[in-house]
């Protein structure tokens, strides 16, 4: 097939211009420079996710990354995946784009600008500059397999399209559809966090019609919502803590880290971490209990031996002021409050018994979880196209020939720290191994 725009021929067309598509089309472009490349995607601005990721300054990847930071599918695809394009190759590649990279807190990788648009800019500069054709607000609606490679078809994006399009050979399908004939098809369609990028959860439709089964999706890294108001009065307030989540029949999921409250309920780093957990229980049907502990590293036994030492020093001092030594002074007056604790009990009369019913409630406050915030606030989604159902070698698929699928769209989600960008930066580079081959074809 001979690659050329002007007859709507490409050797590979990527569905999809986030960062695995990106990542896809760059190292492919590296590899095999005479392959005519081509990325269709329909969101109203390329690379959006990316834009708004890490606080508008893009959590490019961690120090370390390893495939216990990753939920999903096998651990040892996702083992695969990472060796052959790892954490410190991704630093070397953005250094090679002109962006340095700096490290903060729990080891995230940010670029020296803090400005997203540096990352995003310097991905699409080199995309370009190898020659890769973009073409932005087209929306693909139909790839079908063909006997040398795919027909897809585009159009201008808008609304979602129909579930059921009609077929390239049906006349009353839409002429100004921008079809165009490819050896290879990639999907990088991400998932359906954050709609507004573009993200719509389309091309799990598209995996689907080309004979790909989807395990049943969810949000993840997403806040939570809680019922009942004692969350209310304490949003803004940021505290380290240890979330417990507990599913019927499993073991307990453990996570440390910061924890925000908010007039919704709670947000912060440690319960996006969670959120995942919590949702795939509720989907499964499977009972969930979500509690903190607000004393991080502390059991029962150390926690008394805290509180009775500051018992010893200063016997005079309430109750709520004793326990704003542990925690947040809103937070400690909120628990007094909801325990019935009288508010001018000092330390000298409070009883053992008392004190014990204090210290258990606070290692095992209760989190009232009834919801999520959704797709429009998750930062990435948990489900997807199942690793069975590709080669781990190559990300090319087992149920279609030609197709691969790279980043999101894949049964595999990250914890928050830039984790799911290095799966973006990861996944792109195995396929682009794969896909370079053609120019040896």
């Amino acid at each position: 097939m001979t690659a050329t725009a002007s007859t709507g021929q490409a050797d590979v067309v990527i569905v999809g211009g986030g960062a695995a598509g990106l990542a896809t089309a760059i190292f492919t472009a590296r590899r095999a420079p005479d392959l005519h490349i081509v990325i269709v995607d329909a969101a109203p601005k390329l690379g959006a996710k990316i834009l708004v990721s890490g606080g508008g300054r893009c959590n490019v990847t961690n120090v370390r990354v390893t495939p216990r930071d990753f939920n999903g599918g096998s651990p040892n695809v996702v083992k695969k995946v990472l060796a052959a394009f790892d954490e410190r190759r991704t630093v070397e590649f953005f250094r090679e784009l002109g962006v340095s990279l700096h490290e903060e807190d729990w080891g995230k990788l940010f670029p020296d600008s803090n400005d997203a648009h540096t990352v995003l800019k310097a991905l699409i500069d080199e995309t370009r500059r190898l020659g890769v054709r973009i073409l932005e607000r087209r929306r693909v609606v139909r790839v079908e397999p063909q006997a040398d490679g795919f027909l897809i078809a585009t159009q201008p994006a808008g609304p979602p399209p129909l579930t059921n399009p009609p077929t390239f050979a049906d006349p009353a399908a839409p002429r100004d559809d921008g079809t165009w004939l490819a050896r290879r098809v990639v999907l990088a369609t991400g998932g359906q966090s954050l709609p507004k990028t573009g993200s719509d959860g389309f091309g799990y439709e598209l995996a689907r019609r080309l004979g790909h089964t989807i395990i049943p999706t969810t949000p993840a890294l997403v806040p939570l919502l809680l019922d009942g108001d004692f969350h209310i009065p304490l949003s803004g307030i940021a505290q380290d803590v240890e979330i417990r989540v507990r599913v019927e029949k499993d073991r307990p999921v453990r996570i440390v880290g910061p924890l925000l409250w908010t007039h919704f309920g709670v947000s912060g780093p440690a319960v996006l971490d969670a959120s995942r957990c919590w949702h795939r229980a509720v989907l499964d049907q499977r009972p969930v209990a979500v509690t903190i502990n607000l004393l991080p590293g502390k059991d029962l036994a150390a926690a008394e031996h805290a509180f009775l030492d500051l018992a010893a020093r200063q016997p005079r001092i309430a109750v709520a002021t004793a326990l704003s030594s542990f925690v947040p002074a809103r937070v400690a007056d909120a628990i007094v409050k909801e325990l019935g604790i009288p508010a001018r009990i000092t330390l000298a009369n409070f009883d053992r018994t008392a004190r014990r019913r204090l210290l258990t409630a606070i290692l095992d406050w209760p989190l009232p979880v009834r919801d999520s915030r959704g797709y429009n606030f998750a930062e990435v989604t948990a489900g997807g196209v199942p690793l069975n159902e590709i080669d781990p070698g190559t990300l090319a698929s087992r149920r279609c020939p030609g197709l691969s699928l790279v980043g999101e769209i894949l049964d595999v989600d990250g914890r928050i720290g830039g984790f799911n960008f290095q799966w973006a930066w990861s996944t792109g580079y195995v396929a682009a191994q794969h896909l370079a081959e053609l120019s040896r074809s």
